[in-house]
């Protein structure tokens, strides 16, 4: 606001930053998450805190603690994270939790990554929100943050220091938008739903299983002087036929079923091709199970996570052996498309892989705090809640002085209608100001 300004101007203005403020902060920051045990939850990390204590291990603090407890101390938002519980009320941090008084124990079960330590990604860049440019994604599995070129979806920039930042990801580890300044990304946010990052992919047997095949993309390249491309598309799905040979109530029949995958499965063995007698005995509840439906995988994809497996870092690309054409190089990421927790297999040999990670069946809650009752209203409406909060007496009382107030003020501004004078900031800081002072002369 200028010097001056019209009392329509400052009405407009008024309004406008309750709503920004609405927007912003449309939730009650008043009750620390601690008691709610181990949740996911948006997590802060407070470097300020850190910095005062360079040997403690970093810790995280809830979004009610981050506005009511560190309000002015420099903070870096992790984002969601499960499984965690609030640190500020515990030992753990030095700095006085405001909102759950009780001194708690540390938090044993928390996990900390690297995030914790304000670095972010497989490259290992220390986030830097004031200079990163590239858009980060985060795993569904690990929830970590990664750049989108270090998953290939473009080049990397020529330089990468000083350290390209970010505009704000969707809190669904989705992109909205491409890096500023950089190439449209190979794979936009509208093509898939999650990534699983290499690390992760090649650690989940649910995963890893049906990587690279439809709905589950992989960007990929026969070699270095290749451009990168994509495999999973819904595009390269063809329907081939697959025998899977299931018990028949007669017990002698086979059922064929429909496969969908860019490859053809084996067929299993029939009758005719091998002898009843010379099949491997099998118990009433193994024949009886439900058969594998993960699609076929491409023997090349297979390879790439193998060769992930031994090398020392995740982007490190495979041995240059054999003909291009048979091998696949890349970082080995993994991105699922709408719809993937409806298309696992839940056979007995997926099933278990995927019940250990739950967020792969159904999806997660993350905790928001309450919503605030008061968010959006003017000061007038907030200034007649509270009063209506207030005893009779001290309404009374409130209200009295609130016309006092109007009637010296209406005083202090008539000269200048008078005079058809504008009335600026510092006559009305003046008014104030003599009524404090005037305040503080009676009570001395």
């Amino acid at each position: 606001m200028g010097d001056s300004a019209t009392l329509t101007s400052v009405l407009e203005s008024q309004a406008s930053l309750l709503q920004e403020a609405a927007l912003a902060l449309p939730h009650q920051f008043s009750q620390c998450t601690y008691s709610l045990g181990h949740i996911r939850q948006a997590v802060y990390l407070c470097l300020t805190c850190v910095r005062a204590s360079p040997s403690s291990p970093p810790r995280g603090i809830c979004s009610a603690c981050s506005i009511a407890c560190h309000t002015d101390h420099e903070q870096l938002e992790l984002f969601p994270k499960r499984n965690f519980r609030c640190d500020c009320p515990t030992r753990a941090l030095a700095h006085p939790c405001t909102l759950h008084t009780t001194l708690e124990e540390p938090n044993e079960q928390n996990t900390y990554g690297r995030n914790f330590e304000g670095v972010f990604c497989r490259c290992g860049r220390p986030y830097d929100a004031e200079k990163e440019r590239e858009t980060m994604i985060q795993c569904l599995a690990c929830e970590d943050w990664f750049h989108e070129s270090c998953l290939n979806l473009r080049e990397r920039p020529s330089s990468r220091e000083p350290t390209p930042a970010a505009e704000p990801a969707r809190d669904d580890g989705a992109s909205d938008a491409s890096s500023s300044g950089l190439p449209p990304p190979l794979i936009s946010a509208d093509d898939y739903d999650a990534l699983v990052c290499s690390d992760c992919v090649r650690k989940i047997d649910a995963v890893r299983r049906v990587a690279g095949t439809p709905g589950t993309l992989m960007v990929v390249r026969s070699s270095s002087n290749e451009p990168w491309r994509i495999i999973g598309m819904d595009g390269e799905r063809e329907a081939t036929q697959v025998d899977i040979e299931s018990k028949a109530p007669n017990g002698t029949e086979n059922v064929t079923q429909t496969a969908v995958n860019g490859g053809k499965r084996e067929r299993s063995p029939t009758k005719g091709e091998e002898p009843v007698a010379k099949r491997a005995r099998v118990s009433p509840e193994a024949e009886s199970s439900s058969p594998c439906l993960a699609p076929p995988q491409d023997p090349r994809v297979v390879g790439l996570l193998s060769t992930l497996d031994k090398t020392s870092t995740a982007d490190s690309e495979p041995p240059r052996e054999g003909k291009t054409s048979d091998r696949y190089l890349g970082s080995g990421d993994v991105f699922l498309t709408e719809g993937w927790r409806e298309r696992w297999c839940r056979c007995k040999k997926c099933l278990p892989s995927l019940q250990a990670h739950p967020f792969l069946l159904e999806e997660e809650e993350t905790y928001e705090p309450p919503e605030d009752p008061d968010s959006g209203l003017s000061l007038e409406e907030l200034g007649m809640r509270a009063l209506q909060r207030l005893p009779r007496e001290r309404a009374i009382d409130g209200i009295m002085a609130f016309n006092a107030m109007r009637d010296d003020l209406m005083k202090h501004l008539r000269p200048f209608a008078e005079r058809g004078e504008e009335v600026k900031e510092a006559d009305i800081r003046a008014f104030f100001d003599a009524r404090i002072e005037a305040i503080r002369s009676k009570r001395q």
